[in-house]
């Protein structure tokens, strides 16, 4: 794969989210600067020969002066590392090709990492319980799992989605699997159908009633942040509550 230029406004995109299936090494450099035109061809062929297990940014500091602002760049050639969305500092000034090896080597999936990621990618329910034998808290695996139990849409499945999702940290994802989960399939279709008349008349009963307000919360969670009645339907749960 070849290396990506990344730019002021792309960085975010390019590097921070592309870290969170692939690692990224970021290369600052500049035309002036010598050392960098010695060390660039040699990350180039290195990261190149991963056959995309690691991924190769470079960012000219001359024409993209915030990104070496915000990382504090005092000289180049500057290597930075992203992996799972954070941004660590790898190495300053030119190493040699045995040095650069080494350092892509250690950002390069372990056996056990590459068939999570195969068993992940299967999607299977088989290959997504093999995936969290190996690692119980495994985000993508158990968003995934969880969402095919919904499917299932037994008593029994639902409750094992909601106790899977309770293993990793909130985000929108598992609040919108969670949702699926409580409701259940029969109830979201049901739902969603006439939503706005659902939520109408679950509305006046969200202050005292704690089923009623999870159900209206799960419904808008279901919609999802894109509709725009979820955000009118947002503010009149506030109003009632406070």
């Amino acid at each position: 794969m070849p290396a990506i230029d990344v730019t002021d406004q792309t960085f975010q995109t390019e590097v921070i989210e592309r870290s969170l299936s692939v690692p990224v090494v970021v290369d600052l450099w500049a035309d002036w600067c010598g050392p960098c035109k010695t060390l660039g061809p040699i990350l180039e062929k290195v990261i190149d020969e991963t056959d995309g297990k690691v991924v190769l940014a470079k960012v000219d500091t001359e024409t993209n002066p915030q990104i070496a602002a915000a990382l504090k760049v005092q000289s180049i050639p500057a290597v930075f590392v992203a992996n799972d969305g954070r941004l660590h500092q790898g190495f300053v000034g030119a190493l040699p090709e045995a040095s650069v090896r080494q350092f892509v080597a250690s950002l390069l999936p372990t056996q056990e990492e590459e068939a999570l990621v195969a068993l992940v990618a299967a999607g299977d329910e088989a290959s997504l319980r093999q995936a969290i034998e190996i690692e119980p808290g495994h985000p993508e695996a158990i968003v995934a799992l969880a969402e095919l139990l919904v499917g299932v849409n037994t008593p029994e499945a639902l409750d094992e989605a909601l106790a899977l999702l309770e293993r990793i940290p909130e985000s929108s994802e598992t609040r919108r699997v969670a949702a699926l989960a409580r409701l259940g399939t029969d109830a979201v279709v049901e739902g969603t159908e006439h939503v706005e008349a659902t939520l109408d008349g679950l509305l006046p009963k969200v202050k005292d009633d704690e089923e009623a307000r999870q159900a209206f919360v799960d419904l808008l969670e279901v919609l999802g942040p894109d509709d725009p009645r979820t955000a009118r339907y947002r503010k009149q749960l506030t109003s009632r509550l406070f």
